[in-house]
């Protein structure tokens, strides 16, 4: 199996693992090896899953301001520790790829092998919540043949996906495309570089 193709595996396995509580404060043991791809896999679908319920909850009409803005704390916390992980990804692949002779004629992609992986994660939580309201019991016929039309998307989307990431890792390994990976500078949650957290008058 290809690597891609065993992303689709972990992260669809990641959550179902997440549903089983479908908590946002539950604590996950990870499965896999520490220090390995497959553990980093594992906490980034993680972080993903929590983050996309974290989400749903920021937008009830009814919620507490102070418990919104408390939820916006710890979504940004969380994009800043996805993003953290998505370039540990990228470590991975460039430290895999390290020896590779790129060809003259090299080109590079427009995204990191690990940036392409993030997206494969969130497909697969879309597949999975789609999956979730094709299938309800209390919708009408127009909302699951919506929902179906859409899932039918989303899958086929991980298909192409999933081809377009495991061949630029076989570009990548015979030379034929070279990775740079640009660190996300984000400036708003930087002390140094955010004139809110600064001071800037």
């Amino acid at each position: 199996m290809k690597f891609a193709e065993k992303c689709n595996v972990l992260f669809d396995a990641t959550v179902e693992l997440y549903h089983k509580t479908d908590d946002v404060d539950a604590v996950a043991t990870n499965p896999y090896e520490e220090g390995t791809i497959e553990a980093n896999l594992f906490v980034k679908n993680w972080i993903d899953t929590v983050q996309w319920h974290l989400e749903d909850i920021i937008r009830d009409p009814e919620i507490d301001p102070a418990d919104a803005l408390a939820l916006k704390r710890r979504i940004d916390k969380s994009n800043q520790d996805r993003t953290d992980l998505v370039e540990e990804i990228d470590t991975y692949f460039r430290e895999k790829y390290a020896d590779v002779k790129v060809a003259a004629d090299a080109t590079i992609n427009t995204e990191s092998p690990a940036w392409a992986v993030d997206r494969l994660s969130i497909l697969a939580l879309k597949i999975y919540h789609m999956r979730e309201q094709a299938s309800r019991t209390d919708a009408d016929a127009a909302h699951l043949e919506r929902c179906q039309a859409k899932l039918n998307v989303l899958l086929e989307q991980r298909v192409d996906l999933t081809t377009a990431i495991d061949q630029l890792l076989e570009d990548i390994a015979a030379g034929k495309k070279y990775m740079k990976v640009y660190r996300q500078m984000k400036l708003y949650n930087d002390p140094a570089t955010n004139p809110v957290l600064y001071g800037k008058k």
